[in-house]
Order: structure tokens, then sequence, then C-alpha cells
């Protein structure tokens, strides 16, 4: 009788502790999963922050090459001027 005793109690004891193993596990892996998450939001926003940059240099070289642009454009059309006063 003491050996049935026993091994119930130790049958109780291993569920016990393989339902604490079971829900550790899931504790470990929601907590993991969230830093990962967290993580990769943070990457995610740094690079919406260089794309942000990279577009504001863009605009700022747009706006340097339509300047530039004028210019030629207006030398351009005096050099034509010129050699059609030379005609």
């Amino acid at each position: 009788m003491a050996d049935k005793a026993a091994i119930f109690l130790l049958v109780t004891i291993l569920m016990l502790v393989t339902i604490i193993l079971v829900f550790g596990m899931k504790y470990f892996a929601a907590v993991r999963q969230a830093g990962l998450r967290l993580a990769n939001e943070d990457g995610y926003r740094l690079l919406a922050e260089r794309a942000a940059r990279a577009q504001e240099t863009s605009v700022e070289l747009l706006a340097a090459l339509k300047s530039s642009l004028g210019e030629i454009e207006a030398r351009l059309a005096h050099v034509e001027k010129v050699l059609k006063q030379v005609e």
C-alpha cells in the first residue's frame, strides 16, 4: 500500500511540475516574442527616419538642379539670340 501511495505522490508531483514547466515556457515565449517585436519596431522606426532624411535631401538636390537648369536655359536662350543676330 505504501508503494502505491509513493507512486501516486510521485505521479502527482511530476504532473504539477510538467504543468508549471508548460506555463513557464509559454510565459518565456511571450516575453521573448514581445522583445523581438519591440526590436523589429525600432528597426522600422530607424528605417523610416532614414527614409525621411533621404527624401529631404532629395528635395533639396532637386531644387538645386531646377535652379541650375533654369540658369542653363537662360544662357542657352542668350546664345541662341546671339547666333540669330550673327546670321
